[in-house]
């Protein structure tokens, strides 16, 4: 996968990103990793490479630098982690060829009520939110300001989490889907379950990620 290796200043911070762009890009995804991963993860750089292919340009990038990830408790500061992902959207979306690019967020894990939490913020630019085993229950408290069209992604084996997305769904006021994965665990290592997520979160933005 063609990518470039990126730095994002934000205040005295310097975030490293991967950007992936797209030929004839339809929109920009943004990816908003849970607690210990970053922008190396296979698991969000495998979903990337199929929005890719479907015509979606992807940023990934650490919400944390290495210092501040070695520190536990930041992994799980859902406000410090929202603040980076509102800041890290609106310095992208100043560069060259984003200024016009609709914009939508992908959530994993505990990401995914980064990305939750950020998107009142962003006023209208965010256009649609995927989340993929999220934890929405820990941004419980805007998701009624949500507008943005919203997916949930659970896996069917993922009993605990499946009865937090469940709770999240019911206040979530806008345009919404859950989707259950049979068979799927959190991390969706089965054969064929993460080309599963990749293909709704596809058929989603396909649907919903537009001005």
């Amino acid at each position: 996968m063609k990518y470039k290796d990126i730095s994002i200043p934000i205040n005295n911070t310097i975030l490293k990103g991967r950007l992936h762009i797209a030929e004839n890009q339809k929109g920009l995804v943004i990816f908003s990793h849970g607690s210990g991963s970053s922008r190396m993860s296979s698991r969000n750089n495998f979903v990337a490479d199929l929005l890719l292919k479907e015509g979606f340009s992807s940023l990934l990038f650490d919400l944390l630098t290495e210092a501040e990830d070695t520190i536990y408790e930041n992994r799980f500061n859902i406000d410090l982690l929202a603040e980076r992902l509102v800041a890290t959207t609106k310095w992208i979306t100043k560069q060259k060829d984003m200024q016009n690019v609709p914009i939508g967020f992908f959530g994993a894990s505990t990401g995914a009520a980064s990305a939750l939490k950020a998107t009142p913020f962003l006023g209208t630019r965010i256009k649609a939110i995927v989340s993929r085993g999220g934890r929405p229950d820990m941004a419980i408290t805007i998701l009624d300001k949500i507008k943005s069209p919203t997916l949930l992604i659970v896996g069917g084996n993922d009993g605990v989490v499946i009865d937090l997305n469940k709770k999240a769904y019911s206040k979530l006021l806008g345009i919404k889907k859950i989707e259950i994965i049979e068979g799927a665990t959190h991390l969706f290592s089965e054969a064929g379950k993460l080309e599963a997520v990749a293909k709704l979160t596809c058929n989603w933005f396909n649907k919903y990620l537009k001005n």
